[in-house]
């Protein structure tokens, strides 16, 4: 019997494993595919090793960056260009995301930046907010209910719609306030209006940007990773598929067929049990990335990239992201070229049951469907012709998230990953090192 197996070879496996074998435990991880690191990998693009997922992290809390410190790349991190942002509304109106907001809660609603997206009646609305009672909204089981009671359907619909719902994939009348905006609620009830609640949240939170990269990739936290696994001894199989997760073992086939039974003390699974899982019912990402050169894009004419409202007609993508804009770092590499990465809800294929949390990147032909709509829609965002010639390299990424209608683990087994904890590369961290804390304190 090993110390603990871990089932998954993610970010979330990865820092897992690499606790509690730093801890001294024994441990075991098992992954179905051949790479490790999930969607924290690198593809290459037009000779340009890339991000092939996420490109940057949260700091709402130090999470990441505490790994980052302790994995040798703290002077490796990186703030993106200060110039930010811009959303596009449902009518195509496109303007620089508002300095004062949080997920798109505008701080001041007269501001004229505000204006400027939601109108003077929009702005005269959200200001009625200063005047209702605090627990207005205060209840409220979604972030788009509690916005929509406090500042009007204006500021929902053109600010928080694209913001907030281009940050995690997901309508605001479906996300939990209380897991997105933590602290929103009592901030509401203690200053008396959502602008005020959002001010304090601002001025309470950890100076600088909200988020940060890696220079030279977030890929490099994965190559860490696997190099302190391999110190302190991580029993890596990859190739290697768990067909049942119990709480004090997993059973497992390999490509050859090998089937094993592997003992343990603990599990730690970042997938649910395929055992107890019917159907998946998964939606996706897939990513786009365009490497360019036009020099008309010199000038970043949208800031670092876009949030678009799911509805804009004519646009497809739901975010771009001016990579070599957004990180000096990229653009140093790229050397005058640009990169472009735009975003697509998608759905698996055939019968859905590609694997969650892994993508493979698959090279585009600029002139096929997928690099039409791509350099189509880096038109509509940019307001600069992209056109098929000028594309030098692309490429895909299909990511599926995991299957959340899915019966889950068995009793005892403890969930990590985005199935326990959600999107967002900072709360994966968190949770995955307070679980193996948990096992080496038992």
């Amino acid at each position: 019997m090993t110390d603990v197996v871990v089932v998954g070879g993610g970010v979330a496996g990865l820092v897992a494993a690499r606790d509690l074998a730093k801890g001294g435990a024994h441990v075991v991880l098992v992954e179905a595919g051949d790479r490790l690191g999930g969607m924290i990998r690198r593809h290459t693009v037009a000779g340009l090793d890339l991000d092939l997922g996420a490109e940057s992290f949260a700091t709402r809390t130090d999470a990441v960056e505490r790994l980052a410190i302790e994995l040798g790349l703290g002077n490796d991190i990186v703030s993106p260009d200060p110039r930010g942002a811009w959303l596009m509304t449902r009518d195509g109106r496109t303007a620089p995301i508002p300095q004062t907001g949080f997920l798109g809660i505008p701080g001041s609603p007269m501001a004229a930046d505000v204006l400027a997206v939601i109108g003077q009646g929009g702005g005269l609305r959200a200001q009625m907010d200063s005047l209702l009672p605090s627990p207005i909204g205060a209840r409220a089981q979604s972030l788009g209910a509690l916005v929509r009671k406090r500042m009007g359907e204006r500021v929902l619909d053109d600010l928080v719609v694209p913001v907030a719902g281009g940050v995690y994939s997901t309508h605001p009348d479906q996300l939990d306030p209380d897991r997105v905006a933590p602290g929103l609620r009592a901030a509401l009830q203690r200053e008396g209006s959502l602008a005020r609640a959002v001010l304090a949240l601002r001025s309470r939170a950890t100076a600088g940007s909200a988020v940060q990269g890696i220079g030279g990739g977030i890929a490099r936290l994965v190559d860490e990773l696997v190099a302190d696994m391999a110190t302190y001894g991580v029993d890596v199989r990859l190739g290697t598929r768990a067909t049942a997760i119990e709480r004090f073992a997993v059973e497992t086939v390999t490509a050859d067929g090998t089937v094993e039974r592997l003992p343990a003390q603990h599990v730690l699974a970042s997938t649910p049990d395929p055992a107890r899982t019917a159907a998946p019912d998964r939606t996706g990402i897939e990513l786009v990335t365009l490497v360019v050169d036009q020099p008309e894009l010199d000038a970043g004419p949208r800031g670092t990239g876009m949030l678009v409202h799911p509805d804009a007609e004519g646009v497809r993508a739901k975010a771009l992201t001016h990579a070599t804009v957004k990180w000096p770092w990229l653009a140093e590499t790229a050397a005058g070229r640009h990169v472009l990465r735009l975003s697509y809800a998608t759905r698996p294929d055939g019968d859905g049951t590609e694997p969650a949390g892994t993508g493979t990147s698959l090279p585009v032909d600029p002139d096929d469907t997928v690099g039409t709509r791509a350099t189509r829609d880096a038109t509509a965002l940019l307001g600069v012709p992209v056109t098929a010639d000028r594309v030098v390299g692309a490429a895909r990424v299909r990511w599926y998230g995991p299957d959340l209608t899915a019966a889950g683990l068995a009793e005892g087994v403890v969930g990590i990953g985005e199935t326990s904890s959600g999107r967002g590369l900072a709360g994966i961290v968190a949770a995955a090192r307070t679980s193996a804390a948990r096992i080496l304190g038992s």
